[in-house]
């Protein structure tokens, strides 16, 4: 079976490199034969360095920022190495009409996972991650796809969206709200885990080859708590700095700045880095989703931070998926006292995983739409 696989795999974050690798990883491990279509829109591409300023207020702004851009030069190129080493791209179509004059050969389309019916991003209402490309004859389905919010209000986008899904055979999704939305425009759907659980922590152990990558960043039995922080936020440094002294521990940071407050800051961790340092780590305080799901993997203590009274809808379903809600917390003061029974939790993370699986097995072995 020949499936090509479509996300926002091209974004520099590392839960989008992550879940892309694993769900392709999976469907080669199961006997197909997959690439990851490599689209690259101008909204998903490599950050320019330098550009012509229209001002002296731009030519300034150049200037200033130079660092900050040069620094996400030199990440992009880090999480690009990453794809070509683990990733099977097709080559690159840079916009929805490339993809159409040239569709890749498959038997399956597979769109998914990671945020790409996001209404508040340009890849929400971009064509191509509705499939919109290829032989009518190819199946389309989605895997364990995003909205990333809890409704559509935009009635334009949300009738764009509505229209655009008819197209699919099947649709699974990552969270409880998304099947809302889903009833709202008249489809049936099924809610799948996020392609990051479909390996286990022993499975990626063996897939990033994590025990001989772990030695070229130079940790030595050190214990630390490990941040990943996409906001940069004085509460987390609150809780982090609290954490290091009850525990007697260092901080890490696995974020895209350096952090003050941080023994060490890991800047250009590259993918394989950022799950062994989850994975080392004896906690993990993050607002981040893949980092939670990271972090469940590989049995870590862990808190999401977030300034609401509960978090985004993904990581609000997948903690009370789990029966860990009560991880989520926006006291800064808090103090870890109740540490996970993982033990109780093996039950539910093997049904989900065993479901993702036979779900996802059954779809591209059958030409029935199941």
């Amino acid at each position: 079976m020949k499936i090509c696989t479509i996300t926002c795999q091209n974004a520099d974050n590392y839960g989008a490199r992550l879940q892309c690798f694993a769900l392709a990883y999976w469907l080669k491990k199961e006997g197909n034969e997959v690439e990851v279509i490599d689209y690259q829109p101008d909204y998903m591409r490599e950050p320019n360095l330098w550009y012509i300023p229209s001002s002296v207020k731009e030519l300034v702004k150049l200037f200033v920022r130079f660092p900050e851009r040069l620094c996400s030069v030199k990440r992009h190129k880090i999480y690009s190495e990453f794809s070509k080493k683990y990733i099977p791209l097709t080559k690159v179509y840079n916009n929805i009409n490339e993809l159409r004059n040239d569709p890749p050969i498959a038997d399956i389309y597979l769109a998914g996972s990671d945020q790409i019916w996001n209404p508040t991003f340009r890849n929400g209402t971009d064509p191509a991650y509705y499939l919109d490309f290829g032989p009518e004859n190819v199946q389309r389905k989605s895997f364990s796809a995003s909205f990333a919010v809890s409704s559509i209000e935009n009635i334009q986008k949300k009738l764009w969206i509505k229209n655009n899904l008819k197209r699919f055979d099947k649709i699974t999704v990552r969270e409880q709200s998304a099947l809302k939305i889903l009833k709202e425009m008249g489809y049936d759907g099924e809610l799948q885990d996020d392609p990051v659980f479909m390996l286990s922590a022993e499975e990626w152990n063996r897939a990033l080859n994590l025990e001989e990558s772990w030695k070229k960043l130079g940790i030595k039995n050190e214990k630390y708590v490990l941040i990943y922080d996409f906001f940069l936020s004085d509460e987390i440094k609150s809780v982090a700095l609290e954490y290091g002294k009850q525990n007697n521990c260092k901080i890490f940071s696995v974020c895209h700045k350096s952090l003050s407050y941080a023994d060490k800051n890991f800047v250009y961790a590259d993918p394989v880095d950022f799950v062994n340092l989850i994975k080392h780590a004896c906690c993990v305080i993050s607002n981040s989703f893949h980092g939670t799901c990271f972090s469940i993997l590989f049995r870590k203590e862990f808190v999401v931070y977030g300034k609401e009274a509960k978090p985004n809808t993904r990581i609000d379903s997948l903690l009370k998926l789990m029966g860990l809600s009560d991880r989520y917390t926006k006291d800064k003061n808090l103090i870890i006292d109740n540490p996970i029974d993982y033990n109780l939790l093996r039950p539910v993370l093997t049904k989900y995983l065993l479901a993702s699986q036979q779900y996802l097995a059954k779809a591209i072995h059958s030409d029935e739409n199941v």
